[in-house]
């Protein structure tokens, strides 16, 4: 089952995608199974572009570079649960602004 997440314009409230102590969330994403997740990230074709922490609760989020205009999201709970999405590449590029300006977050890697 996916989730696709879109911003109501009228309350500028987002619905689905990317959990809310993140501190980002592109404006489209498809939310894909912890099995199709996990397999398309440790795939050959897969690649890490970069992974940040939260530094005042154990979050993290993980971008992966998985296709020419794909890129596949991670997150990391503070239980430890994945949760995987899917979203344009495009979108991540201006995320990673957001998220150099986000006080509670470190790029790792």
């Amino acid at each position: 089952m996916s989730t696709r997440r879109s911003v109501d314009g009228a309350a500028g409230r987002a619905e689905g995608g990317l959990p809310d102590a993140v501190p980002v969330s592109p404006e489209r994403t498809t939310r894909l199974s912890w099995e199709l997740g996990e397999r398309l990230t440790r795939g050959a074709d897969a690649a890490l572009s970069g992974r940040w922490e939260c530094v005042t609760a154990p979050w993290e989020l993980a971008v992966f570079d998985v296709a020419d205009h794909t890129a596949l999201v991670r997150v990391r709970t503070p239980v430890g649960r994945e949760l995987f999405y899917e979203t344009a590449a495009d979108a991540i590029d201006a995320a990673r602004a957001r998220l150099a300006d986000a006080p509670d977050w470190e790029l790792r890697d």
